[in-house]
């Protein structure tokens, strides 16, 4: 006679494949930045503390990870504005995994900050060693690698060898041959950098080969992981580069028009994001050839895609290139349930949330439902109107994801601080006056919605104020470096959020 599923220990069931689009059953999970993983370096990796938060998860009874985009960033380190849509950031690999491979002999010198320079001061090593004592298995595992992912690597890897060559240059501001890759000038930095181009393929293998295997673990501890996929692509990428008429751009690379969103009751300027806006009518003419590619990418990484900024399908903010501020930009609609419908056909379980938050006008909505993709409620959202806020609780719906919060808003904790003392009053009585302090009782709402799947920053379960927010959005400085500590996690908190999901119905089934 089997074990019961009410005996199953949280945490410990296997889950179903999914064959629809539709969030099957109640689960809970964790949004975490690999960067903001506890580590000895400067920025947290894919290493050994990776791998003790997945098992956290585990033991904690959540079934999900969910990260921000992971592409190479720039010098803000803001990962949604990333050098390529395809390539993984590789301040992200693990120095120690290099150590235990026995290709790296020594890690940099815990003394003093181990920065971005001397991470890839390591990294060189690790390819040295690498090409004298990696089996043949490995080596053909590399060659394996580079030959499968070609079609963006072989571009991405020049196109960092390039920027690197030219001290970090914008590529508009490159010489005209190579700005406009003019096949002679392409061949010669292909010669004149091929160490360097060399390097950015082994660090590519390197970053793919650590995250498959973190993909494997979660998998074999019950944790599916949720990536995020920024719906535009930074202007300093090695994907407008290599195809500029897929962009709206000037003949000298110059953006005609940009992304962003227009003022609202947060901004009286709007948000002006500076991405290239698309020229939708190339990339129809192509059958969405880009956008399979790139959505072949990210399904390759997680289990589950997150769209930023999905009401841009149906319809985006273009702002004139030269304006300094998002006032002066105008609506303009997008092929957004073509390029669905081009995707669907392609990816039969096309596994996507939609971030549907911002001015959202009944045709969004209308093109999110069509496709069945679960929408977002920020619980934080909630509580400043009347109860058909659509944010709260009472108002969710199963096929929907239920956050506290996101990475750009304040912990729950500061959240709640920083509310006037009726407002705080407001939270509590439509919570029941809760004897706990907060966050627990909006983690509590959250687990308890009717929506199958929710998602909690870390900085929530740990408590944390606001002085422990990922970003603030509009401003460019200390964002996107904050890290936890094991020695924050309180004694017991896996045991009492493994307790808390198998209250709420968000244990999985055997």
């Amino acid at each position: 006679m089997g074990t019961p599923p009410w005996a199953v220990p949280c945490g410990q069931g296997r889950r179903r494949r999914r064959e629809n689009l539709k969030l099957e059953s109640r689960q809970a999970g964790v949004l975490l930045h690999p960067t903001s993983l506890p580590g000895p370096f400067d920025s947290g990796d894919l290493g050994h503390d990776a791998y003790r938060f997945v098992e956290f998860l585990q033991h904690a009874g959540f079934q999900a990870w969910q990260t921000l985009p992971l592409g190479p960033v720039h010098a803000d380190r803001s990962p949604y504005q990333t050098l390529s849509a395809h390539a993984g950031n590789p301040l992200l690999i693990s120095l120690h995994w290099l150590l235990d491979q026995g290709w790296l002999a020594r890690l940099p010198a815990p003394a003093g900050p181990v920065n971005d320079a001397v991470r890839f001061k390591a990294l060189k090593q690790a390819r040295i060693g690498f090409e004298q004592l990696a089996s043949a298995e490995w080596q053909r595992r590399y060659a394996g690698f580079v030959a499968s992912v070609g079609d963006w690597l072989e571009d991405y890897a020049l196109f960092i060898a390039i920027r690197n060559h030219r001290h970090g240059e914008f590529w508009v501001e490159w010489p005209t041959p190579l700005r406009e890759r003019d096949l002679a000038a392409l061949r010669q930095a292909r010669t004149e950098l091929a160490d360097a181009v060399e390097q950015v393929r082994f660090e590519q293998f390197l970053f793919h080969t650590q995250w498959q295997e973190l993909k494997q673990y979660a998998a074999d501890h019950g944790v599916e992981l949720i990536g995020d996929m920024p719906i535009f692509v930074a202007h300093d990428s090695a994907d407008v580069w290599t195809r500029p008429k897929l962009f709206a751009l000037q003949p000298d690379g110059h953006a005609e028009s940009v992304a962003g969103v227009p003022p609202d009751y947060f901004s009286a300027t709007g948000q002006r994001w500076g991405n290239p806006h698309y020229n939708w009518p190339a990339m129809e003419k192509e059958r969405f050839q880009w956008w399979l590619r790139r959505m072949e990418s990210q399904l390759g990484l997680f289990n589950w895609v997150r769209i930023d900024h999905f009401r841009g399908f149906e319809s985006y903010w273009s702002i004139p290139a030269e304006s300094e501020t998002a006032i002066n930009g105008v609506w303009a609609l997008a092929p957004g349930e073509k390029l669905l419908r081009r995707l669907k056909r392609s990816f039969p379980v096309l596994p996507l949330i939609a971030e549907d938050l911002g001015i959202i006008t009944p045709e969004v909505e209308a093109l999110r439902d069509k496709f069945d993709l679960p929408g977002m409620k920020i619980l934080q959202f909630a509580f400043d109107s009347d109860a058909d806020n659509p944010y709260l609780p009472h108002n969710h719906l199963p096929n929907c994801v239920v956050y506290t919060g996101t990475h750009d808003n304040n912990t729950t904790l500061g959240w709640y601080q920083s509310l006037r003392s009726d407002q705080q009053q407001r939270v509590l009585t439509y919570l029941g006056h809760p004897g706990e302090t907060m966050p627990w009782p909006l983690i509590r709402a959250a687990l308890a919605s009717v929506a199958n799947l929710v998602i909690v920053p870390m900085q929530d379960l740990l408590a944390l104020d606001g002085n422990h927010r990922m970003n603030v959005p509009g401003t460019t400085e200390d964002n996107w470096l904050w890290r936890f500590d094991w020695s924050q996690q309180p004694a017991g908190l896996d045991k009492q959020l493994a307790e808390l999901n198998r209250i709420y119905g968000r244990c999985p089934s055997s």
